[in-house]
């Protein structure tokens, strides 16, 4: 599922692109069957190109699933399973494989699974960001229903605003969410290769420096605010822990940039697209914890997919290195290291990503 973010804050709306089907010309996420020792992820990445013209990180950890009755050439009809990978594009190609067969065209969420016909496909389309779902669903005769609500919570607020302040606290995650969404991309775009990666490590020690005064900010509000909206350690160790996931992007950067890497495995790519999707997640999750009671299925379900995010990064890391073992452990050891070093930094990422999960459910589970 090939997908774009309109704008640099973390409620800025995504876009989801959709291709059109050869045979009835309905909109359809660019599929197909994968080859022999393909992995499923990477038959995803090439479909979308081929089908759609669009490049980027693919998360090897699927969304979901969905099944469609597929017309096959002989003339049967059958039940065909899909699994649904997100796509972050980076660049859409102006030619590409099927681009005189098929038209492309990029949809709101809402619009897009509108679009879809398969049911299971509409619902995994509107749990990629299920606040913007919720945010269309508020209609101006609920607000209204609520008028009389406001009134009697009149003197509740007068008092409330005679309490000290509770300080900017969400809006400081919600500043340095934006910094793991912007550092995310630059590190999958930095793993690509290319005549531009000198920009990307650039790019990164820049969002890591921003993440650094905002984090100083959030200790120093701490120290100086009399009510907060959460204990003070969960706060200062939410944000430790965001923190310590751009560092470790920011260290990863650094090792491919002093051991001047310009060739990257697949699998490194593949971590660093789940780094994307982490960062994603995350970006969703923040905006939630101002009003955790009423969020907390949601924060529980995003939550859940960062730790299997993990997961899948930890067996991908394990593959990678052993692939990297068997082809320089002997021959070339140093190369071998190198490998070894840039792995294990993102690893950490996303284990610091995991950490980041970890602080949000002890919210939840204190204040919901």
């Amino acid at each position: 599922m090939p997908y774009r973010t309109i704008g640099d804050g973390l409620s800025a709306p995504i876009e989801v692109l959709l291709v059109t089907s050869r045979g009835t010309g309905r909109w359809v996420i660019p599929k197909g069957n994968f080859g022999k020792g393909e992995a499923a992820h990477a038959a995803a990445a090439r479909e979308a190109e081929e089908e759609a013209g669009v490049v980027g990180a693919i998360c090897p950890a699927a969304l979901g699933r969905f099944e469609y009755r597929k017309t096959l050439r002989s003339g049967a009809s059958v039940m065909v399973q899909v699994q649904v990978f997100p796509l972050a594009v980076t660049e859409e190609l102006p030619r590409w494989a099927e681009g005189e067969q098929r038209k492309r065209q990029w949809f709101s969420l809402a619009a897009a699974a509108d679009a879809v016909d398969e049911p299971d496909l509409q619902a995994l389309i509107r749990s990629f960001r299920a606040t913007e779902f919720r945010a269309l669903a508020t209609t101006a005769p609920l607000v209204r229903s609520l008028g009389h609500v406001k009134e009697r919570l009149g003197m509740f607020h007068w008092f409330q605003n005679l309490l000290p302040r509770q300080g900017n606290f969400f809006e400081l995650f919600e500043a340095h969410g934006q910094t793991l969404i912007a550092g995310s991309n630059a590190l999958a775009r930095l793993l690509q290769g290319g005549s531009g990666m000198a920009d990307h490590v650039r790019e990164i020690a820049e969002r890591e420096h921003d993440a650094d005064a905002i984090t100083r900010e959030v200790l120093v509000t701490v120290r100086r605010t009399f009510l907060t909206p959460f204990d003070r350690g969960a706060i200062t160790s939410l944000i430790s822990a965001m923190d310590d996931s751009i560092d470790q992007m920011h260290q990863t950067s650094n090792a491919i940039s002093l051991y001047e890497v310009t060739a990257f495995e697949q699998e490194m790519a593949d971590m660093a697209a789940i780094i994307v999707e982490c960062a994603r997640v995350i970006a969703e999750a923040l905006p939630l914890l101002r009003s955790i009671h009423a969020n907390a299925a949601r924060l529980h379900e995003l939550t859940e997919r960062l730790v299997r995010l993990e997961g899948k990064a930890d067996e991908i890391h394990d593959a990678g290195l052993s692939k990297a073992f068997k082809a320089h452990g002997q021959s070339a050891p140093m190369q071998f290291f190198v490998a070894r070093e840039i792995y294990s930094h993102l690893e950490r990422v996303v284990d610091r990503f995991e950490d980041v999960a970890n602080e949000i459910d002890g919210l939840v589970i204190d204040h919901a």
